[in-house]
């Protein structure tokens, strides 16, 4: 592995941009990630069941929105995912969105999150030097994500209340926070 490679080693763990050949691994993961924690995205798992793992070319990067996804593998076992995405309309290019972020239940707890937010992070201050604000929601009782989320400078900025309505009828709080990745 040479000094510019974007893949990083860490505890058996590899964080690599995901490529066309991760889209099915992808999908399944999101897939579990869907259906064992309801609360935690605004997707709902049958909805997404339905999709093509292809159709999620588009988070990739090179096209619309997405800048880049990262994976976190074991092996050749997807584990791991972020998604980073800017709009892009001329006035809010400064600002990229933190979306889709997981990690499987199995290795919850051995720092892979952390390590794939870092390595965004990293990516975001490094080749996009016009951004200058990173912002993400997360559900609000989530402690281990907000935890981490706070331990990298992100700050609350305010909470949707009800941003999320499940199939029960509850609703969940979404808590907005923003990092400032340059002065």
């Amino acid at each position: 592995m040479d000094e510019t490679s974007t893949r990083e080693r860490g505890a058996d763990c590899v964080i690599e941009p995901l490529g066309e050949a991760g889209l099915p691994a992808y999908k399944a993961l999101r897939d579990r990630m869907l259906a064992g924690h309801p609360e935690a995205f605004t997707s709902d798992a049958e909805t997404e069941r339905l999709r093509a793992a292809d159709s999620y070319r588009g988070r990739l990067g090179g096209d619309g929105a997405a800048l880049f996804s990262l994976g976190a593998w074991l092996g050749s076992q997807l584990v791991g995912a972020i998604t980073v995405e800017r709009e892009p309309r001329v006035k809010v290019r400064h600002i990229a969105h933190i979306v889709g972020m997981m990690v499987d239940d199995a290795v919850q707890g051995r720092g892979i999150g952390a390590r794939l937010l870092d390595a965004a992070l990293e990516r975001l201050r490094r080749e996009e030097p016009e951004l200058e604000m990173v912002v993400l929601s997360v559900t609000r009782g989530n402690g281990a994500a907000l935890r981490l989320y706070a331990s990298r400078g992100f700050e609350r900025y305010g909470r949707l209340p009800g941003a999320i309505k499940l199939p029960d009828g509850s609703r969940l709080d979404k808590d907005l926070m923003n990092l400032r990745l340059r002065p």
